[in-house]
């Protein structure tokens, strides 16, 4: 992974917690960059970005709180369509604080299965589809 895909990675984490980007803006960014997905670990505190080529580069992530022992996938999902509706009051680590609350351990985006797979401490997951 050259330095310009590391630094385009570090640019998205930012932008997502800043709302600088939309998830769709961050996603299309990184599909431009080579990118076949990002992997979000709540309790390593980490956002490992993934090259089609299998490199990776793991970029830290801040504190959204403990995951919770029990997930809640309704939560998560409720979580997600507030995200999509992209309201006035939504932030990236507000939904972040509701996931892991809701006891979503991390997420897989995948940009070549054009989905998320969100997953609890033992291994629950709840599935979106990106909108077409």
């Amino acid at each position: 992974m050259d330095a310009q895909q590391r630094s385009l990675a570090e640019t998205c984490q930012t932008a997502a917690e800043t709302g600088a980007m939309a998830f769709p803006e961050i996603l299309a960014a990184l599909a431009g960059g080579g990118f076949e997905g990002y992997l979000v670990d709540y309790r390593a505190r980490t956002t490992t970005y993934y090259l089609e080529t299998g490199e990776a580069h793991a970029v830290p992530l801040p504190d959204h709180g403990a995951v919770a022992a029990a997930f809640d996938a309704a939560t998560v999902a409720a979580a997600v369509r507030e995200a999509q509706a992209g309201g006035p009051g939504y932030t990236y680590p507000g939904f972040s604080r509701k996931v892991t609350a809701a006891g979503c351990a991390g997420y897989l985006t995948t940009l070549s299965g054009r989905r998320v797979v969100y997953f609890g401490r033992t291994g629950e997951t709840h599935v979106e589809t990106f909108p077409t």
